[in-house]
């Protein structure tokens, strides 16, 4: 069976890195309904009136210092300063000025994560003129081009911005839209104006006088879901919840003036929330450097974020399991690559679903290994809609998978699901005040009392100090329930076969609706596989690989081991299928943030989730339950 790194003995009781921050304060309310409201009762501090203020703060206080920074064409790094940042938004702002973009217009971006982009957003939101940035991948596959045209007409901009005019070309053609204005970067054509000329502007006063009009109710941008269940919903996102978000953070964080180069290092696309509003605003709120990752956590594209590190030792790092998953093979393999890595870090956080405990252990050893100390794991809870935080981890926690306490400033209600989980509702000031162009929608999204209605459920670490916060239990529109009625609560156990089955397993999809029993659809880490077969494995694709007995031994010994310890029927593995294919993008199994889409998966593999429920299932099956079939 796969098992986790061994803990080295001065890992156990090894202190953490300190954090600057304040203890974890809940005020509960138990209410006759079984219902619980939960606050942190200290007053959060002022929010800025708009992210605005901050970047013209920084071009003052820290003009030489890097905001941004990205790869260039020829492999180095291309650095702009906040000065330089504040300059450019403002040429940007007079331009769209002076061609008759006024403020409570919208723009809508095609394109991934770029230093033009976002000094486009920035000069946009500088004058109160919102953005839009979708996923590239609606106009770049035209599997995606509905949802571009759904999302266009909600949105309705007055402006496109694309990076590259020749790569967007589809999309821009799918708009119908041949009135629009279209502003890129590269591969003009005849339409597209390049956006050098917005750059060439100079300023004048009437960018002062826009910016000074704007303030906490302007929007800032229109956020859309995922869409994978759907037609994506346009969110509307204001300056008050963008910078009350930052002001929960500095309430409960010791924040100090800028004192030099803060690195954080992140490739999660920026039309996502965590990564535009979290990520990018923090850095922005504490004068740091943000590096933009051209990698992402996939087995085609993560060496680039190894290179990248080879040259930034980040104070923060913030990725999705499976990134940290690909992270820690590359860090326990390069001792060098190691040091840099922990050597300024403050803190790792993680989103997009529950990191795996084994994985945790794995980053502490590492760390102590390093550094002597554990690295604290931060995370929360939040979404789109609150812009993104309601709860958050934010002190030292001994393990994973935990979602904290509710953020200053947010007050969270728990209904009972069943015996242990509660559905998550917010309410407060950073909850956004529409979804455009759909008000029945809104309505909706909220119960009588005004808090909005996640739909995700979360258990109390310990019901007994609601200052311990609590865990993620499960989406809820993910879970379903076998033929016996028994509920399967998909995200808890997700995570938790893909923890006991590291390092051979990266990630999973769990079957069983309406079905007699749950399996799972499994993707083999490849890295960790080959690991394991040692020379025997050299040669051989990455089909081969998956397909040795060796791999699927062992894989099967760790789901029979699983199950010898989970006896309930919602959370034993009957059977599972290795999966050679990627979660594909195109197909929507994987999201922008990299987190893989149950439901998708599902529907695209349906023939696969039949062989797996055969009544004689084929020499394919990994068969664990004897009363399923004979073990193959």
């Amino acid at each position: 069976m796969p098992a986790c790194i061994a803990q080295p003995e001065n890992m156990i009781g090894a202190p953490f890195r300190a954090l600057r921050v304040l203890p974890p304060v809940v005020e509960i309310q138990s209410r006759a309904d079984g219902s619980f409201l939960l606050r942190d009762p200290r007053s959060c501090v002022d929010p800025a009136r708009s992210i605005i203020v901050w970047l013209r703060h920084w071009s003052e206080a820290a003009a030489d210092s890097t905001m941004l920074a990205e790869r260039g064409a020829n492999g180095a790094w291309i650095r702009r300063s906040y000065a330089q940042m504040r300059a450019d938004a403002d040429a940007v702002g007079q331009w769209l000025l002076d061609h008759g973009v006024a403020p409570g217009a919208t723009i809508l971006i095609l394109s991934g994560n770029s230093i033009e982009h976002a000094v486009l957003a920035l000069g946009a939101m500088t004058i109160g003129v919102a953005v839009a940035p979708i996923s590239p991948a609606y106009a770049l596959m035209p599997s995606g081009h509905g949802k571009l045209r759904k999302v266009f007409d909600a949105v309705r901009p007055v402006l496109v911005f694309a990076q590259s005019a020749k790569q967007f070309t589809s999309g821009i053609a799918a708009l119908d839209a041949p009135s629009i204005p279209v502003v890129a970067v590269s591969g003009l054509d005849d339409r597209a104006i390049a956006f050098s000329s917005l750059l060439a502007t100079v300023p004048t006063p009437a960018v002062d006088a826009a910016y000074a009009a704007t303030g906490p109710e302007t929007v800032a941008k229109i956020l859309f879901s995922s869409g994978s269940t759907g037609w994506p919903k346009g969110i509307v996102n204001t300056q008050r919840m963008m910078c009350l978000n930052q002001a929960m953070h500095d309430t409960l964080w010791h924040t100090d003036e800028h004192t030099g180069p803060y690195e954080t290092l992140n490739w999660m696309p920026w039309n996502h929330t965590m990564a535009g509003n979290g990520l990018f605003n923090r850095s922005l709120r504490q004068g740091g450097a943000y590096y933009i990752d051209d990698g992402r956590p996939l087995p085609d594209e993560f060496y680039r974020t190894i290179a990248n590190l080879g040259s930034i030792s980040p104070h923060s790092y913030s990725d999705v399991p499976s990134g940290f998953a690909m992270l820690a093979t590359a860090l326990e393999s390069d001792a060098a690559l190691c040091e840099r890595f922990f050597r300024n870090l403050q803190f790792l956080q993680y989103a997009g679903a529950s990191l795996p405990i084994e994985l945790w252990q794995r980053f502490q050893n590492l760390s102590v290994r390093t550094t002597g100390a554990r690295t604290p794991f931060l995370t929360g809870y939040g979404c789109t809609e609150a812009g993104p935080s309601i709860t958050q981890v934010y002190w030292a926690v001994e393990g994973s998978g935990f979602i904290g306490v509710p953020m200053p400033g947010d007050k969270v209600k728990l209904i009972p699901v069943d015996d242990s989980r509660f559905e998550l509702r917010a309410r407060g000031a950073n909850i956004t005040p529409g979804y455009v162009d759909n008000d029945d929608l809104y309505v909706a999204a909220f119960d009588d009392e005004g808090f909005y209605r996640t739909g995700d459920a979360v258990t109390f670490v310990d019901r007994d100090d609601p200052a311990k916060g609590l865990r993620f239990a499960s989406r809820v529109a993910e879970d379903f329930k076998l033929l016996t009625g028994t509920f399967v609560a998909v995200g808890s156990l997700r995570a938790g076969v893909v923890g006991a089955l590291m390092p051979l397993v990266r990630d999973l999809v769990v079957t069983g609706e309406n079905r007699a029993f749950v399996g799972a659809l499994i993707w083999p880490d490849l890295d960790g596989c080959r690991a394991m077969l040692g020379a025997a494995g050299v040669d051989l694709d990455d089909a081969q690989v998956i397909c040795t007995r060796q791999v699927r031994d062992a894989i099967q010994t760790g789901l029979v081991a699983w199950n010898d310890t989970n006896t309930t029927s919602s959370t034993r593995i009957a059977r599972a299928l290795l999966l050679v294919e990627p979660p594909s993008a195109e197909a929507s199994e994987i999201t922008d943030k990299g987190y893989v889409s149950q439901r998708r998966v599902l529907d695209r593999r349906a023939d696969l989730v039949e062989t797996l429920y055969a009544d004689q299932p084929g020499p394919d099956v990994l068969v664990m339950d004897r009363e399923q079939g004979t073990q193959q």
